[in-house]
Parts: C-alpha cells; sequence; structure tokens
C-alpha cells in the first residue's frame, strides 16, 4: 500500500472513538480498499457503490464489512452513523444533487457526526478538469461520465454550515498519472433545515 492509500490513517483513532461499536457508512466503497482499512483497524462497515462486480470483490475482500449495490443518491442502508467515508464519490453529479446528497449526510450524521472524504480538484487536468464538454461550471462529460471538480470555495460552499475541522490539496498516487484531489473533515453542525428524515 503506498502513501496515497493511507489517506485514512491519521483518522482511524477518531473514527474508532466516535462511532465505538456503531458502524461507519461508506459512500462509493468501489472494491472494498478503503472498506479493508477500517475493518483492519476494528472498525464496522456498512458500505454502498453502484457496481455489482466492484461490490462482489469487495464482500471477497472484506467479508466481515455489509455492502449493498445502491447509487449514493438513493436512499442510504443506514438510518444514523457518526461517521460517513467517502473517497472520490461524491462528485459524479449535478451541483443540486450534490448539495442534496451533502445535506442527507449531514440527516444521517446529525449533530457533530463526522464526513471524511476526497473530491475532485479544479488543478486535476489528467482526470478531466479541462479539455472537456462542459455541462455546468466546473462539470464536464470525461470519456462518457460525468465529473465535478472543485475549487476551495466551492468545497467551502458545499459544507457551509459545517464546521471544517481539515481541508487540503493533495496531489496523491494511487493511479496511474499524478491525480490532485481535496481531502477534507467536516463536522455536522445538526439536522437542516428540512429536518432529518427516519
Amino acid at each position: 500500500m503506498d502513501d496515497a492509500d493511507r489517506w485514512l490513517e491519521p483518522w482511524l483513532s477518531t473514527i474508532r472513538e466516535r462511532t465505538g461499536a456503531r458502524p461507519v457508512l461508506e459512500l462509493g466503497c468501489g472494491n472494498g480498499r478503503d472498506a479493508a482499512v477500517l475493518a483492519t483497524a476494528g472498525v464496522r462497515v456498512v458500505a454502498v457503490d453502484r457496481s455489482e462486480p466492484a461490490i462482489e470483490m469487495a464482500r471477497a475482500a472484506v467479508p466481515n464489512a455489509e455492502f449493498h449495490v445502491a447509487d449514493i443518491r438513493d436512499p442510504f442502508p443506514l438510518a444514523h452513523a457518526r461517521v460517513v467515508v467517502a473517497s472520490l464519490s461524491l462528485h459524479y453529479f449535478t451541483w443540486a444533487e450534490t448539495v442534496h446528497i451533502v445535506e442527507r449526510v449531514g440527516d444521517v450524521l446529525r449533530d457533530r457526526g463526522l464526513l471524511i472524504c476526497r473530491l475532485n480538484s479544479t488543478r486535476d487536468h489528467h482526470y478531466g478538469a479541462s479539455g472537456h464538454r462542459r455541462i455546468e461550471d466546473d462539470y464536464y462529460l470525461v470519456n462518457g461520465r460525468t465529473k465535478r471538480f472543485f475549487d476551495r470555495s466551492a468545497v467551502e460552499r458545499l459544507f457551509d454550515g459545517w464546521r471544517i475541522l481539515a481541508l487540503e490539496e493533495r496531489t496523491i498516487h494511487r493511479y496511474e498519472r499524478p491525480k490532485v484531489v481535496w481531502e477534507l473533515a467536516v463536522e455536522a453542525a445538526g439536522a437542516h433545515p428540512h429536518g432529518a428524515e427516519g
């Protein structure tokens, strides 16, 4: 495992403290890379991904975690969690959809719950931040798939009303070419005006 894949390590003790016996909700778990890190650290994991093949790989890799095939725009499998993890999974949507997903995460976390996530940076030119068909500001059709890219102000606008504990732009080397991402941890301030559901 290279440094790019150790992004959760600084947060593992905090995650354990905050969750206790409750599971972490992971959104967009892919093949289970982060679920494995969490499970190895003794954290229960409930995870979702829209790709059935990825979920099958995750189930094989992390048999003690719970996995669901679902789009993260669909209802989450947990009504309440103390920690949500979302690595490179919240940036495929229109701005309105992204805001709605983040509001729903806030409803699940409620007061002082923790979201730890990574988002595409507007400087992530190797992976679509320039040279592709624009759909809306910083949202492009990249090789047949929609992708959103964030600058600092967009991240801060998305998490307006949350408490930002950490926010850093980083270059990671997990893929064939360097990728520029935002890594952040934010704390929910409480239910959104429309109220928590469930």
